[in-house]
This record gives C-alpha cells, sequence and structure tokens, in this order.
C-alpha cells in the first residue's frame, strides 16, 4: 500500500510500487486530467508538480514517492481555474486538440514559480512538453500573458486572477 499526498488529501492505495505515478493518479484515484502521451517521459502529457517541481508521472514508480511528498495534477492547481496560468490559456485560447495542456499548464505553473518574469528563451528551454498542434507560439503567449496576471493584474470579468503557482 502507498500513502499519497495529491492535491492536498491524503490517499492510500493498493498498488505496486513499481507502479508508475500516473497510473495511480487516473485510475486508484480517478482524476483524469493527467493524461497518457508516450509512457516514457518524453512528451509531457503526464506532467504535474512534486513538492513543487514539474515531473513527468509516467515514469515515476510510486514506491519512490514519499507519503510527505506533496503531488499536485491539474484539478488540484485552482479548484476555479482561477491560476494565472489556466486564466491566461483561456484569454489567448491556447489549444487546438487540448490532449497535451495539462501537461503544458502544469509546466508554465512551475516555471513561473521559478521564474516570475520569463523571457522567451527561458520559456523555450523550460517548456519542453510536446505540442502535436503545434501550439508553441500561444504557448509562449500565454506563459507571458500569466506572468502579467500574476502581478496583480485583473483579469477580463474585473476578478483578480489568484497569485499562485
Amino acid at each position: 500500500m502507498a500513502k499519497l499526498n495529491i492535491n492536498g488529501k491524503a490517499r492510500d492505495v493498493q498498488v505496486e510500487d513499481d507502479t508508475p505515478l500516473l497510473w495511480v493518479i487516473r485510475e486508484q484515484v480517478g482524476l483524469t486530467g493527467t493524461k497518457y502521451g508516450c509512457g516514457v517521459a518524453q512528451c509531457g502529457a503526464c506532467s504535474v508538480h512534486l513538492n513543487g517541481a514539474v515531473v513527468r508521472s509516467c515514469s515515476i514508480p510510486v514506491g519512490s514517492v514519499k507519503a510527505t511528498d506533496r503531488i499536485v495534477t491539474i484539478e488540484g492547481l485552482s479548484p476555479n481555474r482561477s491560476h494565472p496560468v489556466q486564466v491566461a490559456w483561456a484569454e489567448i485560447d491556447v489549444p487546438q486538440c487540448g490532449y497535451c495542456q495539462s501537461g503544458q499548464i502544469m509546466a508554465a505553473a512551475a516555471l513561473l514559480r521559478k521564474n516570475p518574469q520569463p523571457t522567451d528563451r527561458d520559456i523555450d528551454e523550460a517548456m519542453t512538453n510536446i505540442c502535436r498542434c503545434g501550439t508553441y507560439q500561444r504557448i509562449r503567449a500565454a506563459v507571458h500573458k500569466a506572468a502579467t496576471i500574476a502581478q496583480g493584474a485583473t483579469v477580463p470579468n474585473g476578478r483578480k486572477a489568484k497569485a499562485q503557482a
């Protein structure tokens, strides 16, 4: 049995230690926003935060995760999609097919936590997730927009976005 902290909730799951964290999140816990893309940690569709750092959950055996580690999935980033990255993604209309977007959003949130005002080069170096539809220019624009929102700008409906990452 594994004890995990996912989105702030303690979870006990009955799985083998070598089960990838991705499958625990999706199949055991029922949080399906984190996607399976390649299974070899290349595409980034499975990106989640582990203690604040973006990781590819398909390559992390659940046995290597401690009960004290904090796992955050796309569902836990914000309860109402008010995270600056989520707001910017919607405003810029980033997704085309949308499959990779939860991983892209998690990668962008981790980047902005480390670097609140990234340059284009910083974004290009940090955002290594694959988008088969090629929305990289909109992703970059949304990361810049999220940085602005996180600094306290209001969002289209006049509310303040939650400055969290």
